[in-house]
């Protein structure tokens, strides 16, 4: 049953990338950030018409994020993505990658922005390290966050603090989208 349901997600995908479409959904990992590049790149080759990238997932690995977040700033076609559901922590992060004219989200959409969430363990020495590490990691994101928004750094920096939950008409005002759509004739206007 599980090898159907991967050739059922393989035609699936298929058909999203005829249209020009990539998913992000669950959590993000290195196995998402390699497909989503082997899609994109190949979509990109094809022609400079525009990607849409659809994403719900409540995040996952930062790095990860960053490899997709880095690849849709790479590529020569213009990229829309569209909230959907759950945008949160590395999926925001991802979300943020495309132009702000370019980001909107559905009606019912969440968005989280928090500072990186750490996982320490092994000896003093080097978890002082990993502190270190998570403190750039922090600022380098929320540098990042407002740069994409335009909100000033400090008030970023204080938001990020704790977990900062954003309905679609909260991050419509947070600069996270540019609009909010009903549909899909409403995503290029």
């Amino acid at each position: 049953m599980e090898n159907n349901d991967k050739v059922n997600d393989s035609g699936l995908n298929d058909k999203l990338l005829k249209t020009r479409s990539i998913l992000i959904s669950g959590e993000i990992n290195k196995d998402q950030a390699d497909q989503f590049t082997r899609n994109i790149l190949v979509l990109d080759s094809q022609s400079n018409d525009p990607i849409y990238v659809y994403i719900n997932s409540p995040g996952g690995d930062v790095y990860s994020g960053f490899a997709i977040h880095d690849m849709i700033r790479f590529v020569d076609s213009p990229v829309y993505v569209i909230g959907q559901g759950l945008i949160a922590s590395a999926a925001a992060l991802i979300f943020l990658a495309a132009e702000k004219e370019r980001r909107v989200g559905l009606p019912n959409s969440t968005y989280l922005i928090h500072q990186p969430l750490s996982q320490m363990k092994g000896v003093a020495s080097d978890m002082q390290i990993q502190a270190e590490k998570m403190e750039e990691l922090r600022k380098k994101l929320d540098k990042l966050i407002s740069d994409a928004t335009g909100m000033d750094l400090e008030k970023v920096s204080k938001d990020t603090e704790r977990d900062y939950w954003l309905s679609a008409e909260e991050a419509l005002s947070y600069n996270i989208l540019s609009r909010i759509i009903e549909s899909k004739k409403d995503i290029i206007s």
